[in-house]
């Protein structure tokens, strides 16, 4: 420009606009320093910020493992890693920093970082990657690394959460705008300005607590998301009632319950006590199931969540049937009751602890169904009883059996307790009380003589009251020959409990005389 055939006037004004040129070359690059300064702050301000945000949040996950340590020490662990590599290659950047600008007499003063060569001394001295540039290399692959793999272990985390880290601080070789393939640490911090550098260095500070931020999200995130997979589920079905009957209809609901194997709430209270037994995040209750009918489960869950205590109410039931104790067996042709005697009986419906039960001649004799039922009264040779009760839900169930009737059999005629044909003295019988039995028969009924008739072999008969032998029935006796048999018939008997029954008639007794 200032060469060639130019007058000297014109060779002074093209000398000018050169000037003028450097100048504002100078004036834009003192600029672009500055701004690459104001960038350095507010970066280093961002970092403060985004340290206390990184913070509060470690200390939030603290307080969860205090609250629910099953659930939180191992995602605390993992938190506690990625922050203690953040922390470490953070505090090698700052003392790298602190290297770069230790010759600077005012560390705000931009504009005089113009120069590339303190760090280009301490990485490229001689054209070659020194020990302190490859230092610097390990130290981002060690936090590259280091995080990546922490966070690849946690499996509720992306995938793609590991892959950002790995190419947020990739140091392989890259291609400038022409296609020339370089070394990352060439491209980026070799011949550049001290301030561009020094920007750069806090823009990978900002990387290291972007990354860590975004990593311990993605741990609570992912264990959120653990938590509200549907693999945590189970299909619960919740009856109505816990007892049905046979011939009702099943009712119910079919709910999605989640399964915490690490859940353990902080108090659990039911029916007034405390149960502190926890197997993988299920409470195991043991306590009285109480008498029989329905019983109430009733009590709470406490967690704690932060300074407040969350409470979740239980409200259930179940039913209490009696305890079988013995087989039911019956026979199918033996549902009898007889006249003239009182007949026991048990009378009761599984699972309803009150029952009502009602027929001619019955009667409640004490507690756990014992009835008595006295059928002496009653015409013909059947008897219903009719059995009723209310059920849980409120429901009324009622049922009726059938019974037969029958007389008490026929009673047997007895000598000093003998009954048949006997053999016995004289004497012996003389001083002998008739009485009757009834044998094989299953009450225990005693019966009274109340007369009989005595016959002896070519004497009239002799009719006798009571149970012993008169003057006149010993005065016949007397008369009978040895070996000769005598007749004790026609006996009259009655119930001692029941005078009023009319007995079958008693079979006789034949007496061999012995003498």
């Amino acid at each position: 420009m200032a060469g060639g055939k130019l007058s000297p006037r014109q060779k002074m004004i093209n000398l000018m606009y050169l000037v003028f040129i450097a100048m504002m070359a100078l004036n834009m690059s003192k600029e672009v320093l500055s701004a690459f300064g104001l960038m350095n702050e507010k970066l280093t301000e961002s970092n403060t910020i985004a340290t206390e945000r990184n913070t509060a949040f470690m200390a939030g996950l603290a307080e969860k493992v205090s609250e629910q340590p099953e659930k939180y020490t191992p995602l605390k662990e993992k938190a506690d890693q990625i922050s203690a590599l953040s922390n470490e290659f953070n505090t090698y950047i700052d003392q790298l920093k602190a290297e770069i600008t230790e010759g600077l007499s005012d560390p705000t003063d931009y504009e005089t970082m113009d120069k590339s060569l303190t760090l280009d001394q301490k990485f490229f001295e001689g054209g070659k990657t020194t020990a302190a540039a490859q230092e610097f290399i390990d130290n981002i692959s060690k936090y590259r690394d280091g995080v990546s793999a922490a966070i690849k272990e946690v499996k509720e985390v992306d995938a793609a959460v590991a892959a950002d880290v790995e190419k947020t601080f990739a140091t392989g070789d890259v291609k400038d705008r022409s296609g020339v393939s370089k070394k990352w640490l060439n491209y980026n911090f070799e011949g550049f300005p001290l301030v561009a550098s020094l920007t750069k260095l806090t823009q990978m500070q900002a990387d290291v607590k972007t990354t860590e931020s975004k990593v311990l999200s993605a741990l609570l995130a992912g264990q959120q998301a653990s938590e509200l997979s549907f693999s945590n589920y189970e299909a619960i079905v919740v009856p109505d009632k816990t007892a049905f009957f046979s011939g009702e209809n099943f009712k119910g609901r079919i709910v999605l319950g989640r399964f915490d194997a690490t859940l353990k709430p902080t108090k659990v209270e039911v029916n007034g006590r405390e149960q502190t037994k926890v197997e993988n995040g299920q409470i195991m209750l043991d306590f009285p199931a109480g008498n029989v009918g329905e019983r109430d489960v009733k009590g709470e869950l406490q967690f704690k969540e932060g300074d407040s205590v969350v409470s979740i109410p239980i409200k259930s039931s179940y039913a209490v049937i009696p305890k079988p104790n013995s087989a039911v067996i019956s026979a199918d042709k033996m549902n009898v009751v007889y006249r003239g005697v009182n007949n026991p009986m048990t009378i009761s419906i599984p699972g309803v602890p009150n029952v009502n039960a009602s027929a001619t001649g019955l009667k409640k004799v004490g507690g756990a169904g014992k009835y008595m039922m006295n059928v002496t009264s009653v015409k013909g040779r059947e008897v219903s009883i009719k059995v009723s009760g209310k059920l849980p839900n409120g429901t009324t169930v009622s049922d009726s059996k059938k019974f037969r009737i029958k007389d008490i059999p026929r009673p047997v005629g007895t000598v000093r307790g003998e009954d048949g044909a006997i053999k016995m003295a004289r004497n012996a019988l003389q001083i002998s009380s008739i009485g009757a039995i009834l044998p094989d028969f299953d009450f225990d009924i005693k019966l009274k003589v109340t007369g009989f008739k005595f016959k002896v072999e070519g004497q009239p008969t002799v009719s006798v009251r009571g149970g012993r032998l008169d003057s006149k029935a010993k005065s016949a006796l007397r008369k009978a020959k040895r070996g000769s048999s005598v007749q004790i018939i026609d006996i009259k008997a009655q119930l001692t409990t029941n005078a009023g029954y009319r007995l079958k008639k008693i079979s006789p007794v034949i007496v061999e005389l012995t003498n």
